[in-house]
């Protein structure tokens, strides 16, 4: 048996943006996903995947030919992703499904956190395949490629698209105030290709504001001070709030909260960001948001 790891991940800041070739700021987390593969002797590939409370919540057993014809006629739309995958993952390697497999994946975050099923998924498949995982995930399931970044990092990263591969450089992000950032889960599971489909529905000239952060990712890694760090936060919710034709996750659920709550990702859903003076679970709770986090439980 072989076993693979992947992080998952917390887009900081530049979302949407990253889109657009803005440089941008990701955290990997605690949490992640493991794939563990066997050959066997059947030409059929059995998948099984389980959720961080080990409950399966994928089961399909399909055969190499099923991959290689590239066939997604299955009832269920997670098989017809999964062969497209490893269609597309064959076409870069295909030395690895000239006998079948045994396949498990576990996650050790519940799947409808958010914290990166799929590029954790994509970049466990690329490691088990010996191949380059941003390729794999512009030929299949496609993104920025941010999340696959934070799969194969332990450090905090920024990310830049290019024209070909990204630019990927682990940088150092440990103020005193890390202490004070904590991981709101929103009880809501974001679609990220939705997102992303909305966002460039309302796409204009963002020259200037790609620019701009692009600075403010620079800037972020150079801050100490904590009420800075909140300042440089609220001037990019408020700008993007201007892009997306949307009020800011604090604007809509907690205006009245003391202190600064940041959307993470794709705008309504999964994590959001609290800069607070003080621990803020009680405020959370009360409002029915029972998901957490500290930094230091959330983030490597």
């Amino acid at each position: 048996m072989e076993t693979f790891y992947s992080n998952g991940k917390l887009f900081i800041l530049g979302e949407y943006y990253v889109l657009e070739g803005a440089k941008v700021f990701a955290l990997p987390t605690k949490f992640g996903q493991y794939l563990h593969v066997t050959k066997n002797s059947d030409a059929t590939i059995h998948w099984v995947s389980y959720d961080a409370d080990a409950t399966v919540w994928y089961q399909e057993s399909f055969t190499v030919y099923d991959v290689l014809q590239r066939k997604q006629t299955f009832a269920n739309h997670v098989s017809n992703t999964l062969i497209d995958i490893l269609y597309h993952a064959h076409q870069l390697n295909p030395e690895i499904l000239k006998n079948g497999w045994t396949v498990e994946t576990k996650l050790t975050f519940p799947r409808n956190w958010g914290l990166g099923s799929s590029s954790t998924l994509i970049n466990n498949i690329a490691q088990w395949f010996a191949i380059n995982a941003f390729v794999l995930l512009k030929q299949s399931f496609g993104g920025s490629g941010y999340d696959i970044a934070c799969a194969q990092n332990n450090t905090p990263i920024t990310y830049q698209m290019t024209a070909n591969l990204p630019l990927v450089h682990p940088v150092s992000f440990n103020p005193e105030f890390t202490n004070k950032i904590y991981f709101i889960y929103l009880n809501q599971k974001k679609d990220s290709k939705e997102a992303i489909a909305n966002f460039k529905k309302k796409q204009k000239n963002l020259t200037t504001e790609v620019q701009e952060v692009s600075k403010q990712t620079d800037q972020l890694l150079q801050l100490t001070n904590f009420t800075a760090f909140t300042n440089l936060l609220t001037e990019y919710e408020n700008n993007l709030s201007l892009v997306l034709e949307t009020p800011t996750i604090q604007q809509q659920l907690f205006s009245d909260f003391n202190g600064v709550v940041k959307s993470l990702g794709g705008w309504g859903g999964d994590f959001v960001l609290v800069a607070s003076e003080t621990d803020p679970t009680a405020y959370f709770k009360a409002k029915g948001y029972k998901t957490i986090l500290s930094y230091q439980d959330m983030i490597l």
